[in-house]
């Protein structure tokens, strides 16, 4: 492994001298004397062997190529600041990594926006975020393998917060046979069609989830998948209504005049992995995941919580 032979010292001393304007205010800023800083700039030209400034009077201005270093070295030093503070976090109790699951149908909008607003409050913690269907979420808060999830059922011996309902609706293709009907719908109507289902992402314990009555079932590993496999008339599903309220809007899908059960509502909950042992990251996240479902000023197309 190389060693720099330029210290980061060195590369501070460079933007003072760049942001002052001069060696004598720069020592000012640097509580240095004037000769400290001018040996400090002679030193780092004489080891890159690249002339940084040119004297003009009692100011001393860049070359070209010392404003290309002076920018990469402004990066540098404020990258060493950062990983001190980082560093300080940790030493604090932050966590250097959340691993955060959430099932697929949860809206990707409001996730999006819970992330955006963590991220400058998040003191260099990283967030791994997993996507999985039904109970591999819950297989994922089981294994240890998740600090925060959002899923449908609350796995034993663990408690959740309730955050949102999200609504299923049973849809098809306007030109699809059982739009062709004309009359409300029944299930024996529904037995002779291909219906789409959403493959549970789980291993151990698989959840079926909506009516599985039909004879011919094409199974697809996501929402956008479904959503694209019933826009294309090739069968029919419950889908999130989030998800589709585009296609809803401009007739590409329709709902099925079922008698009962054309939809239903499946609530979601915020789970901590270990409540016992949750950092301030974690915490954070999971403060700013309720305030996002619950704020009535946010709101995305994929927002279940905006009906015309």
């Amino acid at each position: 492994m190389k060693t720099p032979h330029v210290t980061l010292d060195q590369w501070r001393s460079l933007i003072a001298v760049v942001d002052e304007g001069s060696f004598v205010r720069a020592a000012d800023v640097l509580h240095r004397s004037q000769s400290s800083v001018s040996y400090a700039i002679a030193r780092l030209q004489e080891q890159l062997g690249i002339a940084l400034f040119v004297t003009e009077g009692r100011r001393a201005r860049l070359t070209d190529a010392g404003e290309s270093l002076a920018r990469r070295a402004r990066e540098l030093v404020n990258d060493a600041l950062r990983l001190e503070d980082f560093a300080h976090a940790l030493e604090q109790g932050w966590e250097a990594e959340i691993r955060l699951v959430v099932d697929v149908a949860f809206p990707t909008g409001l996730l999006m926006e819970a992330l955006r607003r963590f991220a400058p409050q998040s003191r260099g913690t990283r967030v791994q975020l997993r996507e999985e269907v039904l109970s591999g979420v819950e297989e994922a808060l089981t294994a240890g393998e998740a600090d925060l999830a959002i899923c449908h059922n609350v796995p034993d011996a663990f408690l959740g917060d309730p955050l949102l309902d999200i609504e299923f609706v049973a849809v098809t293709h306007p030109e699809h046979p059982l739009q062709k009907l004309g009359r409300s719908l029944d299930t024996d109507d529904l037995r002779s069609q291909i219906q789409v289902v959403i493959r549970d992402s789980g291993s151990r314990h698989q959840i079926d989830r909506g009516w599985l009555g039909a004879a011919q079932r094409w199974t697809v590993t996501g929402i956008d998948t479904a959503v694209v496999a019933v826009s294309h008339g090739l069968g029919f599903a419950w889908l999130p209504r989030h998800r589709i309220e585009a296609q809803l809007a401009d007739d590409r899908l329709r709902a099925l005049p079922l008698r009962q059960g054309g939809s239903y509502v499946s609530p979601v909950y915020l789970v901590q992995g270990c409540a016992a042992q949750v950092g301030p990251a974690t915490a954070l996240l999971t403060r700013i995941l309720h305030e996002v479902v619950t704020d009535p000023h946010h709101g995305t197309t994929d927002d279940p919580r905006n009906r015309s």
